[in-house]
């Protein structure tokens, strides 16, 4: 499958002198789930905001669908008409009164007819549940409203791909699963997200593709089932691997369960002993704990 958009030994670096990204290479597939690994100063901001050209290289290039990304004023408005970035920190991207206002902002400035922007807007604050919160201003919401107010503004340019910096931080559980199921839905309706994360976990269980930064670079691009093969690729992302890896580990060490891959999250690990132990005691007999 051909990359939606990809990075070509970028490199960048700050005004103050500090490396962004070192010859980093990544390629984006459309169509699934990519999650964004790394320690904080990997450079996973850094790269997202070349994605959409709030960052240009200082060497290497950029490629939208195969087509060097043009950084005139022109080729800038394409390429953020496809690629919508959500921000970590709400308020960097909150600027309007009102949320529909707000919302109503990317479509407007496209030159769209006010149906068009009315519909857009409703179907985008639909989408994330704050359709009641149309009017509401801004300062009155909560950090994860606000969240999601900005991504109902992504939303609402329809982009091909959506980036989000850290999405889930800052969020408790309920909103980390609300969040979840708008971007599967997305995911759904053919649009390719990308998220950066430290959450292992997270990760292993929702992504259909991993990309590891270290040092400025993506040290590992590969599909989950592939690096559920493989403890050791994800240490460069975090201290310790994906719980369900850990634990599978485990089980097969003392024997309960046999030699093989890894199931990506622990609900499914713990269907793998349900079933072991609705087997007949024959077939069971040989993963006993010793």
């Amino acid at each position: 499958m051909s990359a939606l958009i990809e990075l070509v030994s970028v490199r960048h670096r700050y005004p103050d002198g500090r490396t962004g990204l070192d010859d980093c290479s990544l390629r984006l597939r459309g169509g699934l789930r990519h999650a964004l690994l790394g320690v904080n100063g990997a450079g996973k901001t850094t790269l997202m905001q070349h994605l959409n050209g709030l960052l240009r290289p200082d060497a290497g290039e950029v490629r939208w669908q195969g087509q060097p990304v043009r950084y005139d004023r022109a080729g800038l408005r394409a390429l953020r008409e496809q690629v919508g970035m959500v921000f970590q920190n709400p308020d960097r991207q909150l600027f309007s009164a009102h949320v529909e206002e707000d919302v109503s902002f990317g479509p407007l400035n496209l030159g769209l007819p006010d149906t068009e922007v009315r519909a857009r807007v409703a179907e985008a604050l639909s989408a994330v549940g704050l359709s009641a919160l149309a009017r509401s201003p801004v300062h009155h919401l909560s950090f994860g409203q606000k969240k999601r107010v900005c991504l109902a503004g992504v939303l609402a340019m329809q982009p091909q791909l959506l980036v989000l910096d850290e999405p889930m931080a800052g969020l408790d559980a309920p909103m980390q699963r609300d969040l979840q199921r708008m971007l599967d839905e997305q995911v759904a309706r053919g649009v390719t997200v990308l998220l950066s994360t430290h959450d292992v976990d997270f990760a292993a269980a929702w992504a259909d593709e991993v990309h590891v930064m270290a040092a400025g670079r993506c040290v590992r691009s590969d599909s989950v089932d592939r690096l559920m093969h493989e403890p050791a690729a994800w240490a460069a992302a975090s201290p310790s691997m994906p719980e369900v890896l850990a634990l599978h580990r485990e089980l097969t060490r003392l024997g309960v369960l046999p030699a093989g891959s890894s199931p990506r999250a622990v609900p499914q690990l713990l269907n793998q002993l349900r079933a072991l132990q609705r087997a007949p005691h024959h077939e069971r007999a040989s993963h006993d704990i010793p």
